[in-house]
């Protein structure tokens, strides 16, 4: 009875964690879509997402005032998030929405490096060998694409941050619900950006800075579906699966966010055949671990 009851769990683990990598899939086409500098629109995006969960999460009653201590270390992995979503969305404007998604499966090889690190784990060599894989598929396009440089040096960077902010939000999620994460992580990722973004903005100067109407209304979707909502079920699955299976699972936001990318902004033609086989060696390193996990039974 209990091993069913723990099946149920991790199937439906696995049901949030999908989802949300479905929701992720649409990030960059808002991205690119909204006009503001990469910056700005993370700042928009942080506060819009921390009203919402705020107005949402408070109704609910499912907030309540944490210690300071608590609080600060949700700032220390806001700012890592905030940094990582600046950083992503400077790939799709330097680059554009397909090589910014691919870039991001790089969190797997750095994800299987990190985690044992700093939560003093053996390090698993197939777990390093799948990562290196998807890193291969994102140099393929690297290298064949000198156009999108830039803005794959910020897709790695900011995949580099989406490997490690996951690790920490599983340590905090001991001491604190998704809603409160969720909450004080926008919050205080938010106010921590509001400190560095006048010396980014005078770095990468690039974009508008005052949203639009359209901007607006694009910023509220984004904030409500592809932050709030995804942010949630991405918590909830990290409950019962590894925080390696959540970034290599997100390896499928290349998929999701290429197929509209292709769609929406015909991004196809811009792209060759060194692109899709960089995108089939990522799709190796998430069939294997998938077949991995459920082999296992590791989650």
């Amino acid at each position: 009875m209990k091993w069913r009851y723990l099946c149920v769990q991790m199937k439906k683990a696995i049901l949030f964690l999908h989802t949300a990598v479905l929701l992720a899939g649409f990030t960059p086409i808002f991205g690119k879509a909204i006009q503001l500098n990469e910056g700005m629109l993370v700042w928009f995006r942080l506060f819009f997402s921390a009203i919402i969960a705020g107005v949402l999460f408070g109704s609910m009653g499912q907030l309540r005032k944490l210690p300071m201590k608590t609080i600060l270390k949700i700032s220390g992995v806001g700012l890592i998030l905030s940094l990582h979503w600046v950083l992503f969305y400077g790939s799709v404007k330097y680059a554009n929405a397909s090589v910014a998604v691919v870039c991001i499966s790089a969190a797997g090889f750095f994800s299987a490096l990190i985690e044992p690190f700093l939560l003093r784990k053996k390090m698993k060599a197939v777990e390093v060998l799948l990562g290196l894989i998807a890193l291969a598929g994102v140099y393929i396009i690297f290298d064949f694409h000198p156009q999108f440089q830039k803005g794959v040096i910020f897709g790695i960077l900011a995949a580099l941050g989406s490997a490690i902010f996951p690790i920490f939000n599983k340590q905090l999620l001991e001491e604190v619900s998704v809603y409160e994460l969720s909450f004080y992580e926008f919050l205080m990722g938010g106010l921590s950006l509001s400190l560095i973004l006048p010396f980014y903005l005078s770095i990468f100067p690039d974009g508008e800075m005052i949203p639009s109407v359209s901007d607006l209304i694009l910023l509220a979707l984004l904030s409500l579906f592809c932050t709030v909502l995804a942010f949630l079920l991405q918590l909830e699955a990290l409950k019962k699966i590894s925080a390696f299976t959540v970034n290599l699972s997100y390896n499928l936001e290349p998929v999701y966010g290429v197929l509209l990318a292709f769609f929406m902004y015909k991004e196809h033609e811009m792209l060759n055949r060194h692109f899709y086989a960089g995108i089939g060696l990522i799709m190796l390193a998430i069939v294997l671990q998938t077949i991995r996990t459920l082999k296992k039974g590791r989650y």
